[in-house]
């Protein structure tokens, strides 16, 4: 077992930016509908934490290949997709100083996406975390990015499809 504390790569929140926009308009076009969290335990992909209930939030459809394409000059084509994320409804202020990853437990599923320069994808692993998730991270985004192909990461949850962050080649 590792003795692992720090994360060897940086998983990324929606950029700020980003996140104004779709405060206002989701990439489905579709106008911003805040909630408030009942139950709690969301994952908010402005910040990289579980939401606490009571704290206003909402669910927007995000195109990350796309935003990362329009910053980039890349074409995915058919590989561009959009899905359901939750933010918190105003700034928060992006997330905390980490040394884990975000929405890892020990069990859970994942899937690594592999992406090229062009947007297009060029692999993926499953991934089930392993009793410390950041070794299990590790090795496999070290596994992608041990290809030079791949400049992009997203990595997903198995059960419901939904983006989780990013990582990019440093």
């Amino acid at each position: 077992m590792s003795t692992h504390t720090a994360t060897a790569r940086a998983a990324r929140a929606i950029p700020a930016a980003v996140l104004a926009e779709l405060r206002v308009t989701d990439d489905a076009g579709r106008a911003c509908v805040p909630c408030t969290a009942t139950d709690g335990d969301d994952p908010l992909r402005c910040c990289l934490r579980l939401s606490a209930p009571g704290e206003r939030i909402a669910l927007v459809s995000y195109a990350p290949l796309r935003r990362w394409a329009a910053e980039t000059g890349a074409e995915p084509g058919a590989y561009d997709e959009q899905g359901p994320v939750f933010i918190h409804a105003e700034d928060c202020g992006g997330p905390a100083p980490s040394e884990t990853y975000p929405f890892s437990r020990p069990g859970a599923l994942r899937v690594l996406r592999r992406y090229d320069a062009a947007g297009r994808i060029v692999g993926g692993r499953l991934l089930e975390l392993p009793e410390t998730p950041a070794d299990g991270f590790d090795r496999a985004l070290a596994e992608a990015f041990a290809d030079p192909a791949v400049v992009l990461v997203h990595v997903r949850a198995v059960e419901y499809g939904c983006f989780h962050f990013e990582v990019r080649r440093p």
